[in-house]
């Protein structure tokens, strides 16, 4: 028999996927009683994880997000790991980077552990989180307008606050990159803020893996024209890298991470 953590963990993932479940479908999946998963249920609940109906559950509001994001961060998660090394590799000790709030720069501010005396400004409660506590760096998370469907910051006073900042290194995700170097992003509400985190920056880097690279998204945030470089993975394209390159835009391929290195 799982384990209660193990089974309440795969209840909540079924919760995401299907907005509510029954005790009794519950019972039936995991083989065991009524009564073990009402006692789950009510676990999830007294943790804000899980509302109660009747009947069953349903995800709370926070749950379906944080599983959203989850998803994301572990898709192309090989690829997002040598992006994240290259981009760590051009960061030096000392300096004030700018992450955006897409997975791909979860997986840079992974990475950034390793530097020291750094100033990290960004707008993401999941990088916030990973790198809070940190003695020998600062962490500025802007403040602003907490969306509903993801776990990040935007907004007039968001737009307002990078204004008055600057940062040696920016790095920016993107959900498509086209083959003329425009940078799009899915979200119109990100759209603004990423424009500006992109004038922000003395050096600004957009990481992208390579599903985003020859394609577009709704809308255009950035070109490459005004970017130090793109960074993506060995899985690109070489027609689109060469394309690129002929247009002027810098690309740097991350080699793909030993093992041990991940």
């Amino acid at each position: 028999m799982a384990s209660p953590e193990f089974r309440r963990r795969e209840i909540l993932r079924l919760l995401d996927d299907r907005a509510e479940c029954s005790v009794d479908a519950l019972a039936e999946r995991f083989g065991v009683s009524g009564m073990t998963i009402r006692r789950d249920l009510r676990a999830l609940a007294a943790d804000g994880r899980a509302l109660r109906t009747h009947g069953g559950a349903a995800p709370a509001p926070s749950v379906s997000f944080e599983f959203q994001f989850l998803e994301r961060s572990k898709r192309m998660a090989p690829a997002k790991e040598a992006i994240a090394a290259a981009a760590a590799e051009l960061v030096e000790d000392g300096q004030t980077v700018m992450l955006d709030s897409g997975t791909t720069t979860l997986a840079v501010a992974r990475r950034l552990r390793a530097k020291r005396r750094l100033t990290v400004v960004t707008t993401s409660l999941p990088i916030a989180a990973e790198l809070h506590g940190r003695p020998d760096s600062r962490l500025i998370l802007l403040g602003g307008l907490l969306r509903q469907d993801a776990p990040d910051l935007v907004g007039p006073l968001t737009e307002a606050n990078i204004e008055n900042l600057h940062a040696d290194a920016a790095f920016i995700g993107a959900d498509g990159v086209d083959t003329r170097g425009n940078v799009y992003t899915d979200s119109l509400e990100l759209c603004s803020v990423l424009a500006k985190m992109t004038a922000a920056a003395r050096r600004t880097f957009i990481v992208a893996d390579h599903e985003k690279v020859g394609r577009r998204a709704l809308a255009r945030f950035a070109t490459l024209a005004k970017i130090e470089a793109l960074i993506t993975d060995g899985g690109v394209d070489r027609k689109l890298i060469a394309e690129l390159k002929r247009r002027g835009v810098p690309v740097i391929v991350a080699p793909p991470l030993k093992e041990k290195s991940r």
